[in-house]
């Protein structure tokens, strides 16, 4: 089992990103922190407002640099610490990354508490498709099957 102090260290250093984020005013108050053996992977805070990308949150733009670091999709047998209780999208972005394990600091409810609220997004997801605020029409099917033929077939496939 890991020393307690070990994870006190690397959330500590998710939780200063968080910080350093909002005084430097690049993004919202958030960080996160990969670690793999005891080691740092990858580090990053909230960089929506910074690069205009709403999905460049602390915990994926972690996950892309650990990635890219360890040149794989597959980041398994990686802890993230997350300065707060990961979003729907950074959560998927988790479990599809297949990291081990998440230490968080603040809630969702205190992150709601200063205008960071992803209820409406818990709550649409547990609605079916035709309830949903967002319309949903699908399309094409049949032609669309055909690229999911060729993956089922391709020797080049690399499955995640």
């Amino acid at each position: 089992m890991e020393k307690m102090s070990q994870h006190e260290k690397f959330m500590k250093m998710a939780i200063q990103l968080s910080e350093q984020n909002v005084l430097e005013t690049l993004g919202g108050p958030f960080g996160a922190v990969i670690v793999k053996d005891g080691k740092l992977i990858a580090k990053s805070a909230n960089k929506v407002t910074s690069t205009n990308d709403p999905t460049a949150h602390a915990e994926v733009s972690a996950i892309r640099m650990a990635c890219k670091k360890l040149k794989t999709f597959d980041l398994a047998g990686c802890i993230v610490y997350t300065s707060c209780e990961p979003c729907p999208m950074c959560l998927s972005a988790i479990y599809w990354a297949k990291i081990e394990a998440i230490y968080f600091a603040n809630t969702k409810d205190d992150a709601a508490s200063i205008g960071f609220s992803d209820k409406f997004i818990y709550e649409e997801l547990d609605k079916t498709m035709l309830k949903r605020q967002l319309p949903f029409k699908q399309m094409m099917r049949d032609e669309a099957l055909q690229a999911f033929r060729l993956w089922e077939i391709s020797g080049m496939r690399k499955d995640y």
